[in-house]
């Protein structure tokens, strides 16, 4: 009999509750968005061995196999591993990172899977453990045809053509759902250069400023913009990391 906290625990590494069964959806994740030809072979053999044999795209580019038993969660995490792959994308914290095919597409204006790639390395799994008060959606545009829907995430780059010179409109604080919110752009553009260290100093305001369960948005709006972007615009966020991931999270008020 399987207890909820058997069913948290595994949440927690990727794998979510078949509704009406002791089964699980395990979400595979790709660095960059791009899985290879050699990934899916592995994964359809995944599938065939712990699941029910099908794989499902999800709308923000993983792929759950449905129908693991509880288990062989185990097993299924070990063959996985030994493919170079990996389970995950739950929880209160930096969700995997989506990116449209701006790489390839003719619109595109910049190499939108390895940002995505960079993002992924730093803040998914180098902020792995790091906790936050709601989860973190992250998305990565190559234009303004928005195809990603970079303003509908919590931290969406969207890149531009100005002048001759590629640049990014950051959106912050996009929700999509039962609670929608756009998302607000800030006041200036960046360089790529400039996304990380942006990102860097947004999730540690979030993580200072947020109530837990409370999203992005709503952080935004109950403190402010120019608090936000006052933040944003200088490094004392930086100088404070340490201090500031170290820190509770603010109970609900």
């Amino acid at each position: 009999m399987l207890t909820q906290e058997d069913i948290m625990r595994v949440k927690g590494r990727g794998f979510l509750r078949n509704r009406g069964t002791d089964l699980f959806s395990g979400r595979m994740l790709a660095a960059g968005t791009v899985f290879s030809a050699e990934d899916f072979i592995a994964i359809a053999e995944l599938a065939r061995r712990f699941g029910n044999g099908k794989l499902i795209p999800t709308s923000r580019q993983c792929i759950e196999v449905p129908g693991i038993p509880f288990e062989k969660i185990e097993e299924a995490e070990a063959f996985a591993a030994a493919h170079g792959l990996q389970f995950g994308g739950t929880g209160a914290k930096v969700r995997p990172i989506t990116a449209c095919k701006g790489t390839t597409c003719v619109f595109g204006n910049c190499d939108t899977q390895a940002i995505a790639r960079r993002i992924h390395e730093t803040f998914y799994e180098g902020w792995s453990s790091v906790k936050l008060p709601h989860k973190f959606k992250i998305s990565v545009g190559g234009c303004p045809n928005s195809c990603i829907k970079p303003s509908l995430n919590d931290f969406g780059v969207e890149a531009r053509r100005v002048k001759g010179e590629t640049c990014f409109t950051v959106y912050v604080g996009g929700t999509w759902g039962r609670t929608t919110r756009m998302g607000t752009a800030l006041s200036r553009t960046f360089t790529e250069a400039e996304l990380l260290p942006l990102l860097e100093k947004t999730l540690l305001w979030f993580r200072e400023n947020g109530y837990q369960k409370e999203r992005f948005g709503k952080t935004i709006d109950r403190v402010g913009m120019e608090s936000l972007e006052a933040a944003l615009f200088s490094d004392d966020l930086l100088t404070r990391r340490e201090a500031i991931l170290a820190a509770e999270l603010k109970a609900n008020a």
